[in-house]
Parts: C-alpha cells; structure tokens; sequence
C-alpha cells in the first residue's frame, strides 16, 4: 500500500528522469495516479513503461508546446506538435472551459497529440464547475471493424460528465468490450481474459492476452479487439463499431489530424493521436440550480429501483471510481506485484527510494 501523495511523487521523479519537464511531469503524474486511486489499473502508473517505450520510439516530443491553428469565439483547433499528451489535454481543456464561461460553450478539436489518460478525468473538470464536458480520443488501431478483420480502428473511448450535485453523473468507456489496458493487465498479471474481448490474427476468439497483447506490440495487422456487441449483428456489434468511428470523426476529422491507422507509422515521427474536448453551461437550457437537482432525482430513481436476485446495489456511472478514490486518499493505493517491480526497476535506475 502506497499513499496517493508519495505515489504521485515517485511518478513525477521518475517521469523528470525519463527527460519530461516538472510541469508535464507533474500533469502526466497526476493522471496516472489518478487512474490507480480509482482502481482503473489499466491508466495508472504500469503505463510508464508505455510512455517510455513511446519516448525510445520517437513518438513524443518534450519539448513541443501546443499551438492554436484555428479558433472561432466557441471553438479552436489546436496542433500538440507531438507533445505530451496531458499537457496537450490540460492546455485544450482550459481553453474549452474559458470560453464556455464567456459564451457558454467551448468546443476543442486536437491534431498531433498523444496518450492522454482516462478521458473522464478531462470530462469531469468541466461538471465541476457546473457544466457538461466531454472528452474523446482515437488510439493507435488494435480493433476490427464489424465484418472487418484488419485492425484498423482504436478502441476510441468515450467520457461524458453531467454534473447532479455532490454524484455527478460520469461515462468513461472504451467502445470496445474493455480498454486496451485492460488485456495488458491480465497479461501482466499471467490471466486469461475473457472470451469476446478479442481475436487471433486469424479472426478466431482466445483468451490469450498474452498472444494478444504480443500481436499488438509486433504490429500485426490482422486480429485484434472486438468493439462493444462482440463480432457481427447478432448482439449490436455494428452499434460498438458506430461509436468508434463516430469518435474517430470528431478526433481525427474536425482536427485534419491523423485517424487511428495512421498513428504510429513512423519511429522517430509524432504518433498523431487526434482528441476532441466539449464544455457548455447547463444555464443555455434554464436555471442551472434547477437542472442539476432535476438529472440529481432520475439518477436517485434509477439508484434506487427494484434490484435483480442477488444484487447489492445499483449503481451510476462514476460512483465506484468516485468511492474507490475517496478509499484511496484515506488508505493508500494497492498496486499489483508487476507494477510494484516495475517502479522498483525505476528505483534502483534512477537512484530514488521505493517503497510500495
């Protein structure tokens, strides 16, 4: 068990060794953590060896700055220059907000960016100050479309936070079956993953995370993770696809930036990760005091209707990663053995003290 400060701390250090800025080290850790706090293990600190293998590949520049190449007085379209990710995030996020407080809604469209972490992190800072935001992001491809046996899509999630008093409402989905982390996980850990997540490369189900994880890694194009619905029509697999690709537009296509085939191409190239930010005022629609104590009373209804046989609790979107982290600040944060070892690796590289 860890505390949420010094993990945070250790992060930041060893981000700083790996050559980022204290600023994008200081963001970058605190999105990490973030995810750990929530119990979301797959964007928590195990991704730091994501971000340096991203660093080896020539695929993030530490030193760009985000550059606004369009902007209206509601919208901008901003090139990250290969930049870290969640500076890149933090830099559209705050222009989204500013310019819904000044005209009620801010929209952001972002080319030339890279791993941004949750997406409900950027979603929910705007339903802390009253509104609604939205956050969404392509990834490199490692999905088949419906019909399809290429990877050629990411898994493209989607936040959208609504704020209903001290329990907003928060939506943070991959528009596949799991997040891509989520396979790393159980490869990590030694785990089967379940059967629908993903397919071979000869388009057949497995349970092997580590073959597809490897498959990943290794570029092989065909095979990969199934959108929500699973393979076909039968169960609404088209409808998963539907959401991806509707992500894939406002990213990569409002932004001129590269769609989720394209990321990646190039070592020594900027990956070309596209996000498209949203935040509006729920004043556009009435009384804003009005509205949030209205969505506050059907989000109750809904927590406490009829439960299934056997079930404890119903729960809203956002609830148990909103309790999980309240946990975490309290008592610490539980990492599993793999990430324990990788930020002991860091240690003993970089000289710090861990002690997780």
């Amino acid at each position: 068990m860890i505390s949420y400060d010094a993990l945070k701390d250790l992060t930041k250090d060893i981000l700083i060794h790996l050559g980022y800025r204290p600023d994008a080290a200081e963001e970058t850790a605190r999105v990490l953590v973030e995810a750990d706090a929530r119990g979301v293990a797959s964007h928590g600190v195990a991704r730091l060896a994501f971000y340096e293998s991203n660093l080896q590949g020539g695929f993030v520049d530490l030193q760009a700055d985000p550059e606004i190449v369009h902007e209206t007085p509601l919208s901008l379209t901003i090139d990250g220059h290969g930049g870290v990710g969640p500076t890149v995030s933090r830099f559209a996020m705050n222009r989204c907000l500013e310019k819904a407080r000044a005209v009620g809604a801010g929209l952001a469209a972002v080319r030339n960016s890279n791993h941004y972490g949750m997406a409900g992190l950027w979603a929910e800072e705007a339903a802390a100050e009253g509104m609604i935001g939205m956050a969404f992001t392509n990834t490199r491809c490692c999905s088949i479309v419906t019909f399809g046996k290429r990877s050629i899509l990411g898994t493209n999630p989607i936040a959208v936070a609504i704020p209903a008093g001290e329990n907003p409402f928060l939506l943070d989905m991959a528009t596949t079956t799991v997040a891509h982390g989520k396979l790393e996980v159980c490869d990590r850990r030694n785990r089967e993953m379940p059967l629908g997540w993903a397919v071979d490369e000869k388009g057949r189900g497995t349970t092997d995370a580590h073959l597809a994880v490897s498959n990943f890694k290794k570029g092989i194009p065909f095979g990969g993770q199934l959108f929500l619905g699973g393979e076909g029509e039968t169960l609404g697999g088209h409808k998963g696809y539907g959401l991806a690709l509707l992500v894939e537009l406002l990213c990569s296509g409002l932004s001129l930036g590269a769609a989720s085939a394209h990321t990646f191409e190039k070592k020594g190239e900027p990956s070309g990760i596209t996000h498209f930010f949203a935040a509006f005022r729920l004043d556009l629609f009435g009384k804003r005091e009005e509205i949030e104590a209205h969505i506050a009373s059907i989000l109750d209804e809904i927590r406490h209707s009829d439960l299934a046989e056997g079930a404890e609790r119903i729960y809203v979107h956002g609830e148990k990663e909103r309790e999980s982290r309240l946990c975490a600040l309290k008592e610490g944060i539980e990492l599993d053995d793999a990430t324990k070892e990788l930020l002991g690796a860091y240690g003993r590289r970089f000289g710090l003290s861990v002690t997780v």
